[in-house]
């Protein structure tokens, strides 16, 4: 049976040592999806949505959320983000967003661009929810990871 890396010799969690592996360049790409109602696409894209720039909002959130990672999940390394890019693509069904982080580090951002992309999201919501009570986050998931141990990961097509 694999041993768990999160878990000690007693079945406690713990945090991994990662004090003696090397920095080296790593990122990570995750997306999800935000379906609402037609009225909002339509509101994004005329710039009428009443608490303002929806877009800009969930794009700045993502970013802040990837660099506080550490302080929501309690086993995440406090790692450097160097880079992360949140980008935010309206369509008629909704908002799909797609963040990717970037460090120089001892462990992989994965969380970070999984994080970046969740909050993004709930930022949408919270500045769409009085126009669509019905609004939806849908397939969070990592699409790819670069660096490390692993190395190079693609989720398949």
């Amino acid at each position: 049976m694999t041993k768990f890396t999160h878990l000690d010799d007693a079945g406690n969690a713990r945090m991994v040592d990662v004090t003696e592996k090397q920095p080296t360049v790593r990122s990570a790409t995750a997306e999800g999806f935000v379906r609402c109602a037609p009225e909002v696409v339509a509101a994004i894209r005329d710039g009428a949505v009443p608490k303002g720039d929806v877009l800009a909002v969930a794009r700045i959130s993502g970013i802040a959320a990837a660099k506080r990672t550490p302080e929501l999940l309690p086993l995440a390394h406090v790692i450097g983000v160097h880079g992360a890019v949140v980008d935010l693509e309206v369509t008629d069904e909704g908002v799909r967003i797609e963040a990717t982080v970037r460090t120089a580090d001892r462990t992989g951002v994965e969380m970070e661009a999984l994080t970046a992309v969740s909050v993004a999201a709930l930022a949408f919501v919270d500045m769409v929810k009085a126009l669509d009570k019905g609004v939806e986050i849908s397939n969070v998931r990592l699409l790819r990871k670069t660096g490390g141990k692993s190395g190079e990961w693609r989720r398949p097509e």
